[in-house]
């Protein structure tokens, strides 16, 4: 088969379509033919050397797919070669094939066309996993959702808005901020022009965000937990901001408040199938009634991966960048 390979660490041009072994399901996989991967900050960090995959897993980039099953490892019930699925993956999905372990698959919802559903598992995972399984945001309250427009972003404003909260965003342009009311973001801070502790403040009266959702890490960390409602939640799912940031211990026990960090990629096996469980139970009925839509700005041919890389490094996309194999 062939798939994206990464001979040295570099810029998009570093991504080179190959022939490589094909993968082999092993206990408790399956093999998925391949139809669409979908493009995350993760692997542009994998591609610049700097978030190397766990050991022993695919080295080709691509944390998601959608595609068919064609072949069933040892151990594996509940599903047939010939199903259609989304998949959450550790890696590989730039690729013709993949091996995943059975409980990070998900069925491609209905009313999802295949190709689009591999824009779903990644940030319906993300969101839900952190958004409610962690922070447990609840109807009623605000959420303050950092990059509202990218990926994870358009995913978390319709979730949260499903439950009944209110959500904050920021953007770096009218035209992503008009995407995200489009979406149902209630607060929209342009992040170029505006403070968005004084704009949160003010359109909560002055109670600030009960959950926040970061990209930014170390940039964002002082002002985020003075935008941080009393018993409120940060939590840091990137680090585009920087890696070393001072922390306001005082500020932090004033509010009573929680500062989070994690990761999806590097999760046990186990946890990470009672989250697309979750996902499956709670979310995927939302895809299925309409009430949350995947975002799909672009979709590209996968052998070229590296113009995917240079429109997610320039911003210039709304939702997700799609890859589709050949």
């Amino acid at each position: 088969m062939h798939a994206i390979t990464i001979p040295e660490p570099g810029g998009p041009e570093a991504l080179v379509w190959a022939e490589v072994p094909d993968p082999v399901p092993g206990e408790g996989e399956v093999l998925v033919e391949v139809v669409a991967s979908a493009v995350n900050r993760a692997d542009v960090l994998q591609r610049q050397g700097f978030y190397d995959p766990p050991p022993g897993t695919s080295p080709h980039p691509g944390l998601e797919c959608a595609g068919r099953i064609t072949a069933l490892g040892p151990g594996v019930s509940g599903w047939s070669v010939g199903d259609e699925v989304c998949a959450l993956l550790v890696g590989g999905g730039y690729a013709q094939r993949v091996a995943v372990p059975a409980g990070q698959l998900l069925p491609v919802p209905k009313g999802v066309d295949l190709a689009t559903a591999s824009a779903l598992p990644e940030v319906a995972c993300t969101v839900w996993s952190n958004v409610f399984m962690i922070a447990h945001l609840r109807p009623g309250e605000t959420l303050l959702v950092h990059g509202g427009a990218s990926g994870i972003g358009t995913m978390a404003i319709q979730l949260a808005k499903a439950v009944g909260a209110k959500v904050a965003v920021t953007a770096g342009s009218p035209e992503k901020l008009a995407r995200c009311a489009e979406l149902g973001a209630d607060v929209l801070i342009d992040y170029r022009t505006q403070d968005f502790v004084e704009e949160l403040r003010a359109a909560t009266d002055g109670a600030g965000a009960d959950v926040i959702l970061d990209i930014m890490g170390a940039k964002y960390l002082d002002r985020n937990i003075q935008a941080l409602a009393v018993n409120g939640r940060l939590v840091v799912i990137g680090l585009q901001g920087g890696v070393k940031g001072e922390l306001n211990l005082g500020a932090l026990l004033a509010k009573r408040a929680a500062v989070m960090a994690t990761t999806l990629r590097a999760r046990p096996l186990q946890e990470k199938a009672a989250i697309v469980a979750a996902v499956r139970e709670h979310v995927w009925p939302l895809v299925e009634g309409g009430t949350i839509r995947p975002v799909v700005d672009r979709t590209l041919p996968m052998p070229e991966a590296a113009e995917a890389h240079r429109v997610l490094e320039s911003g210039a996309h709304v939702g997700k960048v799609l890859l589709l194999a050949p």
